[in-house]
């Protein structure tokens, strides 16, 4: 009995350090390796990606270009949790969700009106240096477009 009562809370704060070194690999500021990536065309392309904490949330906050060309930022708040949070600014997604599979993989999802416009997963290397998104979705025109995008750690 003795040994249960302190097996079990050890196994539950290893199981929330797991969970919180798995967002930390995601965190920081991470510029676009434009010579690693693969933009596809007609896809928008985001410069620069900061993950923060905010406050038991993450924010990120994308500023990049569209398919035209034109300046783009936008703003998500909300947990790696597979819920759909709110995200501003841009206009190919109002909802977005991320779900953590594992200390370095990610799921992302974007629905514009209810409608999945953009899916895929998001890894971080193994030394924490780099990030890598392939995703794939419909833009706001209709196009189809595929990216896989190389982001180094700032």
């Amino acid at each position: 009995m003795k040994a249960r009562s302190v097996v079990v809370p050890m196994l539950t704060c290893f199981a929330a350090l797991t969970w919180c070194f798995g967002q930390d690999a995601m965190m920081g500021t991470w510029k676009l390796n434009e010579a690693k990536s693969k933009i596809g065309a007609g896809s928008p392309k985001n410069n620069t990606v900061v993950i923060e904490t905010a406050g038991d949330n993450v924010k990120i906050t994308m500023d990049g270009v569209d398919a035209a060309g034109k300046p783009t930022h936008n703003e998500w708040t909300g947990k790696f949790d597979g819920k759909e949070y709110p995200v501003a600014g841009d206009a190919n997604s109002d909802t977005r969700s991320y779900k953590q599979i594992d200390d370095r993989n990610f799921e992302v999802s974007g629905k514009k009106g209810g409608k999945v416009t953009v899916s895929g997963k998001v890894v971080v290397s193994a030394d924490g240096k780099t990030r890598t998104a392939h995703v794939k979705g419909t833009s706001p025109t209709g196009g189809k477009f595929e990216t896989t995008a190389v982001y180094n750690k700032q």
